[in-house]
């Protein structure tokens, strides 16, 4: 594996390392300087594949690129931004800008260590109304974050509302591209390993499947945390596996039970967008709990007129679903919001380009000309 990178050194003749600001099983995380930016700070995230043959980290390089090209696309006032890719050597790296603040699971010890509570429901929900249209962005523009939890979730020292940070798509890319080109690799430890356990659902932990619904599953799991003070392990039943938070802590019905389907184990029975939690945050029963400033409004995308087959495009949807899951739906009104005068033939091969494993894909496309 490859050495940690030293403090001064200069990387790319352009970003100087500064010192670690973490380590985990993908790589490590540095805050650098940008001395083409006048010494502007900045997160260098390196990533560090176990296996350094040539043939792996010239695909790891291919995969940087495009996954990169995705996220630069991202441009929210809650997420870093992201500024650029490079490699030098046998490191990748991804930079992005430098958030100054706390984590909210250093905002949460602090406060039990200093007022012995943890957060109201009132700030709770405040929390989820600020972070819900984030999720609501990048689910819309095709992106997960599937590594949700109170460590990515910060509180800059420059804005108010809670910044999503760390993204785990290109995690999650940098498994299967490694978990598939081994030979000797498990077909079961594909895509597996991104995420947290405790904050990440069932379906993302055991299966490596993630949906817009596996995000809001992992906001919630936050959620109890900031309410309880306690850690995910600790609310869940050794023997049943199933939430026993409300043991812990005393909230508006309203409230637990939209926590209880944002929990809940089984995909399709979770609100199965963003937009949905936010709704039900706004019901009338919960109203009198939320501050009194002015209600956010969701870009939802208008519904799409298209010239193919209305059968054609709900056998589109069911074979699509078979390949990613709950995801089908809105990634098939995304790509005809995108192409609105596309034909059946230029529909099949863009929404095969969209699904991540090539196996999945080019059995999408054999399907869907039989039809």
């Amino acid at each position: 594996m490859l050495q940690e990178i030293n403090p001064g050194t200069l990387i790319n003749n352009r970003y100087q390392v500064q010192k670690v600001l973490g380590r985990g099983g993908f790589g490590r995380t540095y805050l650098a300087f940008d001395i083409q930016r006048f010494g502007e700070s900045c997160v260098l995230k390196e990533f560090v594949p176990e296996n350094t043959k040539e043939d792996l980290v010239r695909k790891s390089r291919e995969l940087f690129e495009r996954e990169a090209k995705i996220l630069y696309q991202i441009n929210h006032p809650q997420i870093p931004k992201f500024l650029a890719w490079l490699t030098e050597g046998d490191r990748l790296f991804i930079v992005q800008e430098y958030i100054q603040g706390k984590t909210y699971s250093e905002i949460l010890y602090e406060r039990l260590s200093q007022q012995k509570v943890p957060f109201s429901e009132v700030e709770v929900i405040q929390w989820l109304r600020d972070l819900l249209p984030v999720l609501t962005y990048i689910h819309l523009q095709n992106i997960i974050h599937r590594d949700i939890s109170l460590d990515n979730v910060m509180l800059s020292n420059k804005q108010s509302k809670p910044v999503l940070i760390d993204f785990g798509v290109v995690k999650q890319k940098v498994t299967e591209i490694f978990s598939t080109t081994e030979k000797n690799a498990s077909p079961f430890a594909r895509d597996s390993i991104v995420g947290k356990v405790g904050y990440s659902p069932p379906e993302q932990i055991y299966m490596g499947q993630c949906y817009p619904c596996s995000d809001i599953y992992a906001l919630g799991v936050s959620a109890l945390v900031l309410l309880t003070g306690k850690m995910p392990n600790l609310l869940i039943d050794y023997l049943t596996l199933k939430w026993q938070w409300r043991s812990h802590i005393s909230i508006s019905e309203p409230l637990g039970k939209i926590l209880d389907k944002m929990l809940a184990e089984q995909p399709t029975q979770r609100y199965q967008s963003a937009n949905e939690v936010f709704s039900a945050l706004q019901s009338t029963a919960l109203r009198h709990t939320i501050s009194n400033e002015p209600t956010q409004t969701l870009e939802i995308p208008p519904t799409v007129t298209t010239p193919i087959n209305p059968e054609f495009l709900e056998l589109c949807r069911q074979e699509l679903s078979r390949a990613v899951g709950p995801f089908a739906s809105l990634l098939l009104e995304e790509t005809l919001s995108r192409f609105p005068n596309i034909t059946a033939s230029q529909l099949v091969e863009a929404l095969m380009a969209e699904i991540p494993h090539q196996k999945r894909a080019e059995e999408f496309r054999k399907r869907m000309k039989l039809r």
